[in-house]
């Protein structure tokens, strides 16, 4: 059952599944103000995500189904989640005029990553890993959004605005040309 390609929950599905579960429960913990907790479950979403591509080549588990199932875990883990935890960072104590200006930023990233993970998929096909991704791949999005939280966190950059700035442009990054190199 757990290594049959057929089964939709073999092996790396339910660690697919698992960086589902990470990333929702991250967003529970982050809109009641746990952002550590929720940070915590960002990394083991994003093993579980390296988990699940290298247990799926091993075992010839690579299906549509599986892929399209870690595009969705993608989605919440690296897009949704990553822009919850910024957005609710650097609005904290804004004005409406702020959260409403920032929230439509994030909603722009949001969609960024969706289109993206849509390409990608478009393209993709059942076990064969490209030398380059085109555009910036969502988790390396989600790993530039914690750098935002971290500059911000710590002091380095204070205005809510130039986050947001920094956010349009790894939202134009995930849908550029711009030649990642594939691990």
């Amino acid at each position: 059952m757990l290594f049959d390609k057929d089964n939709r929950f073999n092996l790396a599905n339910l660690i697919t599944f698992g960086n589902i579960a990470s990333g929702l429960i991250a967003i529970h913990f982050i809109v009641h103000g746990d952002f550590f907790t929720a940070i915590i479950l960002a990394w083991i979403a994003g093993a579980l995500d390296i988990a699940d591509g290298k247990v799926a080549r091993k075992y010839k588990l690579s299906t549509e189904f599986g892929i399209q199932v870690d595009s969705y875990a993608d989605f919440i883990s690296f897009v949704v989640m990553p822009s919850f935890l910024l957005y609710y960072a650097i609005t904290a104590g804004a004005s409406g005029m702020t959260e409403l200006i920032l929230g439509l930023v994030f909603i722009v990233y949001i969609i960024a990553g969706l289109r993206r993970l849509i390409e990608f998929n478009m393209k993709s096909e059942e076990g064969v890993v490209t030398k380059f991704f085109e555009g910036v791949p969502t988790p390396l999005g989600a790993i530039l959004q914690w750098v935002l939280y971290l500059l911000f966190s710590y002091g380095v950059i204070t205005n809510a605005y130039v986050i947001g700035l920094f956010v349009v442009l790894i939202a134009w990054a995930l849908n550029s040309k711009i030649k990642i190199p594939h691990p």
